[in-house]
Order: structure tokens, then sequence, then C-alpha cells
């Protein structure tokens, strides 16, 4: 088994997603602050996935030892650069995370339910048990648990799975022509920087990241068909909780809309 054979396996997954009616609900800018206030989680969690390859593949605690293939070493550690410290419009150095918290604040969208989520994690230093006691949707919910599952009892080869087929490039280039849409009618809020992050983020996996997490995924199973097996496992899983997600903030819209209606 290789990468183009996963790729042909979740396929119909991955078609899912792009041609997901989730989009077509956003009509509004009240209906794109609501999906931005919880599509943050899955921006947070992938960093946390990206640290955990990082933990599993590099040395991070000292006295420093090398661990793991060199060529695996650096794969991980460049998109760990560009992941923690890319630049934003002006040139300053902002994580992925960070250049969509401004991008959401320019939206005036309400980001108290990530900060409050995160100064729960913090307090309670137990991620299971702020995602239990927090106030999220069970979509979001189910979302980070499995996330934050994996990379508790998961292999390195796992991790990067959910890290490699479940990423940002799954957002369409339509949603991009939505939010240049919606900017071109718009007076009060600036979509400038969230567009600058969809651009941003899907211009890395394409050139740079996808090609390197896919090198990867090789490095990481090489001929072991069980791993190879895993990999497709945990690749559809990511995917379906993908969907999932999609499906509760597509559900949150529409109920504000009734609301609105009514």
């Amino acid at each position: 088994m290789n990468t183009e054979a996963i790729h042909k396996a979740i396929k119909p997954h991955q078609d899912t997603l792009l041609n997901h009616p989730l989009y077509n609900k956003i009509k509004t800018v009240e209906d794109l602050q609501l999906f931005l206030q919880h599509h943050v989680f899955a921006v947070w969690d992938f960093m946390s996935l990206l640290k955990a390859l990082q933990t599993k593949l590099t040395c991070t605690t000292t006295p420093w030892m090398p661990v793991g293939n060199p060529e695996t070493r650096y794969l991980i550690n460049e998109i760990v650069l560009a992941e923690e410290t890319d630049i934003d419009q002006e040139g300053r150095r902002r994580s992925h995370y960070e250049l969509y918290i401004d991008a959401m604040e320019d939206a005036k969208a309400d980001t108290r339910l990530i900060a409050d989520f995160l100064n729960h994690v913090e307090e309670t230093k137990n991620i299971f048990v702020a995602i239990k006691n927090s106030p999220l949707p069970e979509a979001v919910k189910d979302f980070l648990n499995f996330t934050f599952e994996l990379i508790e009892q998961g292999e390195a080869h796992e991790i990067a799975a959910a890290f490699t087929f479940g990423r940002e490039d799954l957002i369409p280039d339509m949603f991009t022509a939505i939010l240049k849409k919606f900017q071109n009618n718009l007076n009060d809020v600036d979509l400038s920087k969230l567009i600058y992050y969809f651009e941003r983020h899907i211009e890395l996996d394409g050139d740079e990241h996808g090609p390197m997490a896919m090198n990867m995924i090789s490095e990481l199973c090489g001929g072991d068909s069980k791993k190879w097996h895993e990999v497709e496992d945990v690749a559809k899983q990511a995917l379906e909780k993908r969907i999932a997600l999609w499906d509760g903030i597509e559900h949150l819209i529409e109920d504000k809309q009734l609301v609105a209606q009514n």
C-alpha cells in the first residue's frame, strides 16, 4: 500500500467534505461568525496534532538524543516552523491559530468560547475533563475527543494520518470565493485577514506541507502493511469526525436562521 492507495480509499469522504451543504448555508455575516466560532476548535486541535508528532518524531527533552529518521525529523520540524511562526499580512510572526484569532476579531466573531475553553484546559490540566464540562456543542466535543484520544493512545503513523488527511486544504476554493463576495458587500467587518489565512493555509498545504506530510507517512509506514491499514482507518475516522463537525455547524446555522424568521 502507499499514499496513492490511501487517497483512493478516502476519496468518498473527501468528496463529502468538499461538497458539504454547509458552505451554501453561510448567507450572512452572522452565519459566517457562527462558523468561525466553532471551526476555530479544528484550527487549534490541528496545532495539538502537530506538536504530538514533534514529540514522537523528534527529541524535545534534555539531554538531547538523536531520535528516529533524520529525514522525518526534518519534515516535521519544517512544518512546525511554518505552522507555529508563519507571517501575517504585516510581516509579523504568528502561529496559524493566532492568525485565525486575529481574523475572527476583525470579522467581529466572538472569541470567548475558545478563550474560555483554553482557560479551562489550563485550570483543569486535563483536556478530557475540560471537554466534558464545556458548553460546546456535541459535534465539537466529539471532534476534540477523537483528536486527543488519538494523541494519547495512537502511534506516530496514526497521528500522522489524522494530521495529513484531515487538513485545512479540505476547505474548498469556493469558500474563499464566498468570503470575497461577503467582503465586497460589508462595511463594518474586515475579512481580509480571514481570506489571507485560508489562502495561506491552502498554499502551504498544496505546495509544501502536503507533500512533506505524504513523505512522512511513507517514512513511518515503510513496508509494514499493518501500519498502512491503520493509516487508512484513522484517515477515514478523522474525515468522518470532520464531516460530523460540519453537520453540527450547519445545524447551528439552520437553527439561528429559523429563530430569525420567527
